[in-house]
């Protein structure tokens, strides 16, 4: 359930690589225990706003706005420390290392000292197919597997926001509606989530509000319901005017 109060706040953002305006003057904000999604085709930009956010990339403009502080440029250990945090796309977990060292290394960056081992345990419990794959190498894991542990390793940190880039990249449409389950269930457990995912149905489905982005630049936003509703999205998605 929402509070109303804006958890974070991206302020006209810019993002550019090269000559490349990857985002151009892009804002957002995501209330305390919302979903929030963001949609647009490859290539829009949605990528570059959560790593910019987290800052894994310049910020050529724009402000990044955590809990009434503006983040942008600082390094992405201190963004984790302040509660925020990615689950970025493809996954990438770390393939020779157990799911339980994956977890632990999800832990290092917690805001508060200590508690990994309740934190471990609370993500078993959340997601059971990893208690029963603990002491197996996180690269023998199916992609599902793979994905839960991915938001699982993300949730470690225990952040007051989560930024899910693509969860269901890859994945066979049974175990995306699971995925899209367990991203619910955050948000239940009290969790406030930023989602950026290609399955514009579905991820207007579980979210509150959406954003819609075309070549770098928000052309769309509202409640997800009324986006459903409204049929403009897809002339937005596709950047057509």
């Amino acid at each position: 359930m929402t509070d109303g109060t804006a958890l974070l706040a991206i302020e006209g953002l810019a993002v550019r690589y090269g000559a490349i305006d990857a985002v151009r003057g892009a804002s957002l904000e995501v209330r305390k225990g919302e979903i929030v999604t963001l949609l647009g085709a490859n290539g829009a930009g949605k990528s570059s706003i959560l790593n910019a956010a987290m800052g894994l990339v310049p910020v050529a403009a724009g402000r990044v706005v955590l809990e009434g502080e503006d983040v942008a440029g600082r390094a992405p250990e201190r963004i984790v420390r302040r509660g925020m945090t990615l689950c970025p796309e493809g996954r990438r977990v770390f393939a020779n290392l157990t799911v339980a060292e994956n977890l632990t290394l999800g832990a290092a960056a917690r805001r508060a000292a200590g508690g990994a081992e309740a934190a471990r345990a609370d993500m078993f419990r959340l997601f059971p197919i990893l208690a029963e794959r603990g002491g197996q190498m996180a690269g023998t894991l199916s992609g599902g597997e793979q994905q839960m542990l991915a938001i699982a390793r993300a949730m470690m940190s225990s952040p007051r926001i989560v930024l899910l880039d693509e969860p269901s990249l890859g994945l066979a449409p049974r175990i995306v509606d699971t995925i899209f389950e367990l991203v619910v269930r955050l948000r239940d457990r009290g969790a406030t989530v930023l989602l950026v995912e290609q399955n514009v149905d579905l991820a207007l489905e579980i979210a509150d509000r959406g954003y819609v982005l075309a070549t770098g630049a928000i052309a769309l936003s509202g409640p997800a319901a009324d986006l459903r509703a409204s049929g403009n999205v897809e002339r937005a998605y596709l950047g057509a005017h």
